[in-house]
């Protein structure tokens, strides 16, 4: 089995959006290690207390962190960024996990295109077929696991029906060819289980890599000053590269 934790980061408005790009970026471990995660994103939080001050009990939200960090405000800005950028560096080590990644380019489509449920088949169909394949690290062999998806809060009801469909119905169009064929996402298992990131370490790690994909493509002036956009390059062997035939770090753009 494996747990799929996944956060988003902009928005999916089309009309007057201040946002050219809506992201979800997934991280994807096998059930026989997510202790192993766990206690490694303790000992994380633990160092992070040691070198900067930031109580367990708060919470790394990275776009907060930058416009609106209340008491964190007590943590200079430049460390908080480097919490952010030493978050990316732990993931990076683990080789355990993947990251799976969407990015809608919201310009240019129409005004009836439904941006969350594009984003979201299409992590929802890459996870499916990496597992069907065996790609994911861990797990035992072609089709033999499954997955649940364990999204922070969000449009709750459609995420649910979403999953529920593709479940049951799930056409997809033919590469090169005219027609659809069918491929139900018959690995995720269950209703997708909610948490609030303010309650989920990993959920918290998840959100630093949806806030930097985003601000991969469309950096603020804080960010840009510090150049860092380019944080989220920082990854490279946990990347699931194979969810892409087009991106050679594995992003799927819509």
């Amino acid at each position: 089995m494996y747990l799929v934790y996944v956060d988003e980061s902009g928005d999916i408005g089309l009309t007057n959006s201040p946002t050219q790009f809506f992201v979800l970026s997934a991280l994807v471990v096998h059930e026989s290690q997510w202790e192993n995660l766990l206690n490694d994103v303790l000992q994380f939080r633990s160092d992070m207390r040691s070198f900067y001050g930031l109580k367990l009990r708060e919470e790394i939200h990275a776009a907060h962190f930058f416009s609106k960090p209340g008491k964190l405000a007590r943590i200079p800005k430049h460390e908080r960024l480097q919490i952010c950028k030493k978050a990316i560096d732990f993931q990076e080590n683990l080789g355990y996990i993947r990251l799976v990644n969407v990015v809608v380019r919201k310009l240019g489509k129409p005004s009836t295109y439904d941006v969350f449920e594009k984003a979201w088949s299409r992590l929802i169909q890459r996870i499916d077929n990496t597992i069907q394949y065996g790609n994911f690290p861990n797990g035992h062999g072609r089709e033999r696991d499954k997955a649940i998806i364990i999204p922070d809060q969000t449009d709750n009801k459609k995420l649910t029906g979403l999953v529920r469909k593709m479940r049951r119905y799930n056409p997809v169009p033919n590469l090169g060819a005219p027609g659809y064929r069918m491929l139900q996402t018959i690995r995720i298992i269950e209703d997708p289980y909610f948490k609030d990131s303010a309650n989920s370490f990993i959920h918290q790690l998840v959100d630093v890599n949806a806030y930097f994909l985003y601000q991969m493509h469309q950096p603020n002036s804080y960010i840009r000053s510090k150049k860092a956009q380019n944080y989220f390059r920082r990854y490279n062997s946990i990347l699931c590269k194979v969810a892409s035939r087009t991106d050679p770090n594995g992003i799927v753009y819509v």
